[in-house]
């Protein structure tokens, strides 16, 4: 249950959109930031959007199968805390982005901390909509 999750909060870290006389990769980075953000405050509305709504994750389900995931996520986990590393960030089209990320992720359940975490990789497709950056794919993988 927590690859779907982090597929979404990776995906959502993404979307955000910035300024216009912001670089794309800057715009990139902070929309990952204001996506960690949205994910770390368990909003479900601020993370789906930065979804696009043609999305669909490296399993085939799109944005419904996502907003039901955390759904369930953010009542089974009362806190989420993540550690998020882009490790790259293409642009093969002025509105496309491709990014290469890891999260680490540290979630409370009930009244116990779950230390262990997960860590996934992430391979991500962003799209520029109007002034914003949305998640049209993500894809997650343990490391290694």
């Amino acid at each position: 249950m927590h690859s779907r999750f982090l597929t979404v909060a990776a995906a959502a870290i993404l979307l955000h959109g910035c300024g216009d006389a912001l670089s794309p990769e800057t715009q990139v980075r902070r929309s990952i930031a204001s996506m960690e953000t949205a994910a770390e405050a368990r909003d479900i509305g601020d993370l789906m959007a930065f979804v696009m709504d043609d999305f669909r994750d490296g399993h085939g389900q799109g944005p419904r199968e996502v907003r039901r995931y955390l759904q369930g996520y953010f009542i089974a986990h009362q806190s989420i805390h993540l550690l998020t590393r882009i490790t790259d960030i293409e642009f093969p089209a002025p509105d496309e982005a491709r990014v290469q990320m890891t999260v680490g992720m540290v979630g409370r359940e009930g009244d116990a901390w779950d230390l262990a975490g997960d860590v996934y990789d992430f391979n991500l497709t962003l799209r520029r909509q109007g002034e914003e950056w949305k998640v049209i794919f993500a894809e997650r993988r343990r490391p290694g």
